[in-house]
């Protein structure tokens, strides 16, 4: 399996740019103005079509990290069928997916009472591993215990914890994702989980971008102790693409979009991929036009002026996620 990238120094380039598949392997998601992004008939196959149809551009992009989650509706088993179709690939890319969510929406975007169930148990871990190597067999890479938060299982059972050590002594890299206003928290105490007097994870997959910042001093901790570190929600859930920021809390980004000739989307991600800790930084585009949008970020170079006035527009972690949860999935 391809070797998981390490994390790079301060001097490296910007971070590499990866494809996530949350927005389209489920019919239902939280992603501002997905009702114009997708088919009418959300269909599986037409949502297969899709997930392979951005796959095949972001690889003939030079996209090498492709993420995926038990908890996306069926994207883990259309990212494998693709790799199936195209075994060059699958010898290049890095596969990371993710397990503690259970997928319960039953391929419905409305009417659900919750889309998703978070259990961080040895047995879910037991089923959901399973379920995953049935799949990605050896081509799984990286595999994270999906939006840890503070005192979660996850950072505290040592069963789970022996289990996930030995997942790693076979040469799958572990870690988690976090969520909500206590990430830096969160990553902190990974940080200090051991097994058998070694660090236990090496990855971590957190929410950062120009409105939410709150992580970045603990990620630049995991950087420092050679995890791999990768960005989500680097354009907060479409609040900041280009259809989306037009409120006064993204000005900024709009007046250097202007000035710059470059998209909001494209700013965002080129943001997030210019911390010095972030080693990928994931789009999530649910169509062909906004992967290409946003994989112009590889080529959009912010000076430290940029990157300042963009700093204006943090909120409180607090007021950040209040407003995330109140998103429709749709």
């Amino acid at each position: 399996m391809p070797t998981a990238p390490a994390a790079a120094d301060t001097t490296s380039e910007p971070a590499r740019l990866g494809l996530g598949t949350a927005a389209v392997g489920r019919p239902g998601y939280i992603t501002l103005g997905r009702d114009a992004d997708l088919p009418a008939d959300r269909t599986v196959e037409a949502l297969r079509e899709r997930t392979h149809t951005l796959l095949d551009a972001a690889y003939a992009a030079g996209v090498r990290y492709l993420d995926t989650a038990r908890s996306y509706g069926r994207a883990e088993e259309f990212l494998a069928q693709w790799l199936d179709e195209h075994p060059e690939a699958a010898a290049e890319v890095t596969v990371g997916s993710k397990w503690g969510y259970t997928y319960t929406a039953g391929w419905r975007a409305d009417g659900v009472d919750a889309h998703e169930v978070k259990e961080h148990s040895t047995a879910v871990f037991d089923r959901q591993v399973r379920e995953t190597r049935a799949l990605l067999g050896d081509r799984l890479d990286v595999y994270l215990v999906h939006s840890v938060v503070p005192g979660s299982p996850a950072l505290t059972d040592p069963a789970l914890h022996e289990r996930l050590a030995a997942l790693a002594a076979e040469g799958v890299r572990v870690g988690l994702s976090t969520s909500g206003p206590a990430q830096g928290e969160t990553i902190r105490e990974a940080l200090a989980v051991t097994v058998a007097g070694r660090p236990l994870f090496t990855a971590v997959q957190s929410t950062w971008n120009p409105l939410e910042t709150s992580a970045a001093p603990a990620l630049a901790e995991a950087h420092a102790a050679d995890w791999l570190v990768v960005v989500k929600e680097g354009m907060a859930n479409g609040r900041l693409a280009g259809r989306n920021a037009t409120g006064p809390d993204t000005a900024p980004l709009r007046a250097l979009a202007a000035r710059t000739g470059t998209t909001p989307d494209a700013l965002a991600l080129a943001a997030a991929a210019a911390q010095p800790w972030a080693d990928i930084v994931l789009s999530g585009a649910a169509t062909l036009d906004q992967l290409a949008s946003n994989l112009t970020a590889a080529d959009t170079h912010l000076t430290r002026q940029d990157l300042a006035a963009l700093d204006t527009m943090a909120e409180p972690a607090e007021a950040y996620w209040r407003t995330r949860s109140q998103l429709p999935w749709a």
